[in-house]
Parts: C-alpha cells; sequence; structure tokens
C-alpha cells in the first residue's frame, strides 16, 4: 500500500513537472508577460488546470466509492479570515515581483534553470517566518 502511494505520487509530481515545463510557467519572464496582460497563453493553463480540479472534486466522490489510499472521503475546512488574505496578499505580491511560485520554481530546478534556486530560498524562508509566526 505505502509503495502504491509514493509511486502514485511520483508520477502525479512528474506529471505536473511536464505540464509546468511544456507550458512555459518554469520560465519567470513568460509569467511575468501574463501577469502584465502582454500574453495570454497561460490563461488556458490556468483554465483547464481549474477545471480539471474542480470536475475532479465534483465527480470522483461520485464515481469512486472510496478514495484510493484512505478509508473515505473528507470535507476538509478552509477559513477565510485575517491570515489568510494577508498570506494571500503576500504570496501575489511575491509572485508579481518576481514570476515565480513554488511548483515552477522546482520544475525549473529540474529543466536548469539554477536561478530558481533565489526563489526557492526566498519561498523556504517565508514558509519558515510564517511557521514561527503560528507558534507565536
Amino acid at each position: 500500500m505505502r509503495v502504491a502511494f509514493f509511486g502514485s505520487v511520483l508520477i502525479a509530481g512528474a506529471l505536473f513537472g511536464f505540464g509546468l515545463s511544456y507550458s512555459t510557467m518554469i520560465k519567470p519572464e513568460v509569467v511575468l508577460s501574463f501577469l502584465r496582460f502582454d500574453d495570454f497563453g497561460l490563461l488556458w493553463v490556468l483554465g483547464s488546470a481549474s477545471l480539471t480540479t474542480m470536475l475532479t472534486y465534483q465527480f470522483l466522490p461520485r464515481l469512486l466509492r472510496k478514495p484510493l489510499f484512505d478509508k473515505s472521503f473528507r470535507e476538509h475546512a478552509a477559513a477565510l479570515d485575517r491570515n489568510t488574505l494577508v498570506g494571500a496578499a503576500i504570496f501575489g505580491i511575491g509572485w508579481g515581483i518576481s514570476g515565480v511560485c513554488p511548483g515552477p520554481a522546482l520544475a525549473g530546478l529540474g529543466a536548469g534553470n539554477w536561478p530558481m534556486l533565489f526563489s526557492l530560498v526566498g519561498i523556504f524562508a517565508g514558509a519558515y517566518v510564517q511557521g514561527r509566526m503560528m507558534k507565536a
């Protein structure tokens, strides 16, 4: 069971990384061009990802009796509070300045785009600071 779980995670991660690379989201200049409304190519990526996620969350629980690697489907509570809004704003500002978010940064490293390492250091530093603030 554990091997199948990690195997499926590995396959899903490889497909995700391939999709990010194929869609050129691993290039910050392409992402920044999208955010400046100069190139709308990534809108197809965003739309197809959103549609796939929506369909999966709506129909997969109806098609399967239980998830592949758990006992039952569960709801995940989400709160729209001050911390969520501040975190989203900080994430968006960082994404807008650098053109990099965590998934494409890791995929970019895999494609040999080593300057992504600077963005990843900032991402991990921000996650560390957020974790420290939540404990306080």
